[in-house]
């Protein structure tokens, strides 16, 4: 166990990176030939339409599906991810859309379901109750008590305890699929506010979203998929919201780039209808 979240490599160092990988379904061509690099300490947004290729490419690298060509490289080794166990166990920690909590549990029970701390034959409550407060500590989360069922928390508080179990075993990688969808402007700050977090401790965060005004604030990077391909990548500093649906579209003459870009459409009978 490590006492203290660590930079896990020194910030800007490539931790992940992905070369022409490639995934299909029978006839259905899911990836082509996709690359992506993410750093320590750096937030890479993962942006893309319905279909784009976004949620098979999180679980190629959390090994839920295995990449028909293509290579992973991790921490400096190339690897082969044999599931979702093998992904956690190398330092690839993913939060689903679900976030998949058991609401009966308490805090405590949840960060560490299937990975309980023991001693001797007992399982150590003490031990994971003190961890899970200095977990909770490490990304600043406002949770009154570990001790209160995930049912009686708010959606903030239970992206923040799925992010915080995601930390239980020190990885190198975040994955963050859709943290902020379903939750109000507050609570979205709040979970904004644990990737900045996640950031300054040095891990590599992939975050996956649909809202763009989300993805510009903490974004470092974004890469943009299209129809299972790389289709653009932005600073963030670099990109406007313009670029990136345009980007995300696969066209530039998109009806809201081109109304933006010719003012408003006058009418063609004067302005009388009917």
């Amino acid at each position: 166990m490590t006492e203290a979240l660590v930079a896990p490599a020194p910030v800007g160092d490539i931790v992940l990176s992905l070369t022409g990988v490639t995934k299909r379904f029978g006839a259905v061509q899911a990836l082509s030939d996709v690359h992506l690099d993410v750093r320590a300490g750096e937030v890479v947004a993962l942006v893309g339409d319905n279909g784009a290729g976004k949620s098979t490419l999180v679980k190629v690298i959390s090994g839920v599906y295995t990449p028909d060509e293509g290579s992973i490289t991790f921490a400096g080794r190339q690897i082969t991810v044999g599931g979702p166990s093998e992904a956690q166990a190398l330092g690839i920690a993913t939060v689903f859309q679900d976030l998949a909590l058991c609401d009966n549990l308490d805090v405590v029970a949840n960060l560490f379901l299937g990975q309980e701390k023991t001693s001797g034959p007992f399982i150590d409550e003490v031990a994971m109750e003190k961890e899970s407060w200095r977990l909770l500590r490490t990304l600043s989360a406002k949770i009154p008590s570990v001790r209160i069922p995930i049912a009686s928390l708010s959606g903030g508080q239970r992206q923040t305890v799925a992010i915080a179990r995601s930390l239980v075993g020190s990885p190198k990688i975040v994955m963050l699929d859709e943290p902020t969808a379903a939750l109000g402007v507050a609570q979205t700050a709040e979970v904004l506010n644990l990737i900045e977090r996640l950031r300054e401790t040095g891990l590599g965060v992939i975050l996956i979203s649909h809202n763009m005004a989300d993805v510009q604030a903490v974004a470092d990077r974004i890469v943009v998929l299209r129809l299972g391909k790389n289709a653009a990548e932005f600073k963030v500093e670099d990109a406007t919201t313009a670029e990136l649906v345009a980007a995300i579209t696969g066209a530039s003459d998109n009806v809201v780039a081109a109304r933006a870009s010719r003012g408003p459409t006058p009418t063609t009978d004067g302005g009388h209808h009917g």
